[in-house]
């Protein structure tokens, strides 16, 4: 924990002490334009991923990036209130599913049941997703550990895409126009992030020197990609 405190410490000092306007403005509002979901994973960090400053990404974590499928339920869903909280709230105009390599949430999803022994909560959580490795078997029936480890940690972005569809207000706002989605898969090892693209039903290598927005289709509302 003493690096913690000498981390808080060498912020006030340092990063603080030189931005207080910035902070004191930060203090008063936030006017994020950009709902993130992403895993809680300690190697991912979306403002670093993004080199956003704070207050640009409203960012949702939680194990292995999932998003529920909406429901009437009275149940309070974290996930719903946040939507609800980006969109009407703050009214985001971009909302990001960001997966990644190397997903111990998605490596769980093939556990056996004696695995789950001392982890209900987990297992109950991961059964939200349990179709992505039917989907995955249905492309492909026969692949390498490595190969089906990659494809269902893609194929898992694309289905929490299709869940985030199911919520009224996210379909509302796409239909209006007001909302770009879009799927992330950022690989670690590498810094590479892709892209999916819709109307392929593929993800592509993210790269604003020649990204080709013409193939994308709704629900991607993407603004055209300038260079820095």
């Amino acid at each position: 924990m003493q690096r913690l405190y000498k981390g808080i410490q060498k912020f006030q000092k340092g990063h603080f002490a030189k931005g207080k306007k910035f902070f004191a403005k930060l203090a008063k509002r936030q006017s994020p334009d950009v709902l993130f979901f992403s895993c809680l994973d300690s190697r991912v960090n979306p403002n670093l991923l993004t080199q956003t400053e704070l207050g640009e990404l409203l960012i949702v974590r939680n194990v292995g990036n999932i998003i529920p499928p909406y429901t009437n339920s009275s149940n309070k869903i974290c996930t719903a209130a946040a939507i609800e909280f980006a969109l009407l709230d703050l009214e985001v105009k971009h909302i990001i599913v960001c997966g990644h390599s190397d997903c111990g949430s998605l490596k769980a999803l093939y556990y056996d049941e004696k695995e789950f022994a001392d982890m209900p909560n987990l297992k109950e959580w991961l059964n939200i997703i349990s179709q992505v490795k039917g989907r995955v078997a249905r492309q492909n029936s026969v692949l390498t550990h490595e190969a089906r480890k990659k494809a269902t940690e893609k194929e898992h972005i694309v289905a929490q895409l299709e869940n985030l569809l199911t919520y009224p207000l996210v379909e509302k706002a796409i239909k209006e126009k007001r909302v770009n989605l879009q799927g992330w898969y950022y690989e670690i090892g590498t810094g590479d992030v892709y892209a999916y693209n819709w109307s392929k039903k593929l993800f592509e290598k993210i790269n604003c020197s020649h990204n080709n927005e013409d193939e994308l289709t709704e629900p991607w509302l993407a603004e055209p990609c300038m260079d820095m």
